[in-house]
């Protein structure tokens, strides 16, 4: 058997843990809004024609925020289309993802939507077809109280208090050709500074999210950070960052490397943040919105048949499999490594296009294997990151040299259960892993459980006919001798070991 060993200081900090970490996002595309949070008619559709059990999956991965409408759709969005009564709503040509819009859910409804998810919005505005007055009158929409012409015309659609939206994307992915009336850095940038102002001026207590590049291979990459931050770096809050990975030639190891991509990623763009400030000689430290991440290849054959013009198509519906979770897995350990500067991800989406939940039309949900890691970073993974030095095996592959077989972080945690350690790793290797960790700063520890899911086949899925086909499940491979501890991971898997600490 491979071993690994682990070396942990309590003092060894990432960094504090935003819960908004584990965010997620709702865009207007194929199921995600029609037939996936909203179907009119469904056995369990609320008063409001929600899916009450997409309702209840949200709130057991307790997600703490919720980007919203997009995307690319938002780009071409007229946000006034979906307020008031529903029946005089506009049914527009959306250019974004060449859908049928009915505009049944809007701002109101979705602000409703997240308080009954127990979760918050994440708002994006639009600066393609639109700018800085739609912007400022949205805020006003949302978050005045009353007495002004948007306030007023809320409370008269039937929503008296305000919704209180305080976090906002400015626009999205707009150095992207795709992208609805795309700009240059220069242009995003005067366009965004100037929208920011007058949303703060609106609500001076809002947060407000500039856009990163769409992703790192842009050829524009990171001059357009640069550029973007040299005019916003003083109101803005955040920076954006996306990317998605494929495994198109089928190839486990590169694909599983992948996590070093993000990682290299993120340590570049703060490297970009970190020369504006200096340039600038700022005293803030801009932070860090991952506000679209995931694996992302399933379903292109099929997008390409997509039907023009049709309402809610299935559109984007990858069906995640076994090694799909393990490098979701990756990916969030590489976000808690760098918590200290990364503050809000929206692991995208959350149902029915590329997402953890499916749902079936008149029928149930069910969960996707990314379901679990993204549900146990979220419940054990809030607290203080603190990394973990990892000695283990490596191997090189196409992409990638000196990769770690084995990823891993630590979070320390306090709360209702207590005070808590827990790791997560994931064995990115064929064989089995036997794992050691000292632990001297933690004298007393006591293992609550070890969460593992591993599963014969990588390409093994869930279906609606067989949604438990891929599950975690509890290992008592664990001993703790003489303070150290000692877990055996097996090959190819996800691990979630919870100590409890004195």
């Amino acid at each position: 058997m491979d071993k690994a060993k682990l070396t942990l200081d309590k003092d060894y900090i990432a960094g504090k843990v935003d819960p908004r970490l584990y965010g997620s996002f709702i865009e207007h595309i194929g199921r995600a809004v029609y037939g996936g949070i909203y179907e009119p008619g469904h056995p369990l559709a609320d008063d409001m024609s929600f899916r009450k059990d997409v309702i209840e999956l949200t709130k057991e991965l307790k997600v703490p925020v919720v980007r919203y409408p997009g995307g690319n759709f938002v780009s071409g969005y007229n946000w006034e289309d979906g307020i008031g009564p529903i029946e005089q709503r506009p049914k527009r040509a959306e250019l974004a993802w060449f859908a049928a819009e009915t505009n049944h859910v809007g701002v109101d409804e979705f602000a409703t939507w997240a308080k009954r998810a127990e979760t918050s919005v994440m708002m994006a505005t639009n600066l393609g077809t639109r700018g800085a007055g739609a912007a400022r009158d949205l805020v006003e929409y949302c978050n005045f109280a009353k007495d002004t012409y948007w306030s007023d015309l809320r409370i008269k659609n039937g929503y008296r208090e305000p919704h209180n939206i305080k976090l906002w994307c400015l626009g999205n992915e707009m150095d992207g050709p795709w992208q609805i009336c795309h700009k240059t850095a220069e242009e995003y940038a005067r366009a965004a500074c100037e929208t920011a102002k007058v949303m703060k001026w609106v609500d001076p207590d809002i947060e407000l999210v500039a856009c990163g590049s769409s992703n790192s291979h842009m050829a524009t990459y990171p001059q357009w950070e640069a550029t973007v931050l040299d005019h916003t770096y003083d109101i803005v809050d955040y920076i954006s960052m996306h990317v998605y990975y494929a495994n198109h030639d089928d190839n486990t190891k590169n694909f599983l490397a992948k996590s070093m991509d993000m990682d290299a990623y993120i340590r570049s763009v703060i490297a970009t943040c970190d020369y504006i400030k200096a340039k600038k000689r700022a005293k803030k430290d801009m932070m860090i919105s991952f506000d679209e991440w995931n694996v992302w290849y399933h379903s292109f054959p099929e997008n390409e048949k997509a039907v023009k013009w049709r309402e809610a198509p299935a559109f984007n519906e990858d069906i995640y499999n076994f090694q799909d979770s393990l490098l979701v897995g990756s990916m969030l350990i590489t976000l808690l490594r760098h918590a200290d500067r990364v503050k809000i991800a929206c692991l995208a989406q959350l149902v029915n296009a590329i997402a953890p939940i499916m749902t079936v039309p008149g029928g149930p949900a069910w969960k996707q294997t990314i379901y679990y890691p993204y549900l146990h970073a979220s419940l054990y993974g809030r607290g203080v990151a603190l990394q973990v030095l990892v000695d283990a095996p490596k191997y090189d592959c196409k992409d990638f040299t000196d990769v770690s077989v084995l990823d891993a972080v630590a979070v320390l945690s306090e709360g209702e259960r207590g005070r808590e350690l827990t790791f997560f790793a994931v064995n990115k290797g064929e064989d089995d892993l036997e794992i050691t960790c000292g632990l001297r700063d933690f004298p007393g520890c006591r293992v609550i459980e070890h969460i593992t899911m591993t599963h014969d086949d990588l390409k093994a899925a869930n279906s609606p006919e067989n949604p438990n086909n891929v599950l975690p499940a509890r290992s008592n491979d664990y001993e703790i001798n003489d303070g150290a501890l000692l877990v055996r991971a097996r090959g190819y898997s996800w691990n979630v070991i919870r100590l409890a600490v004195k």
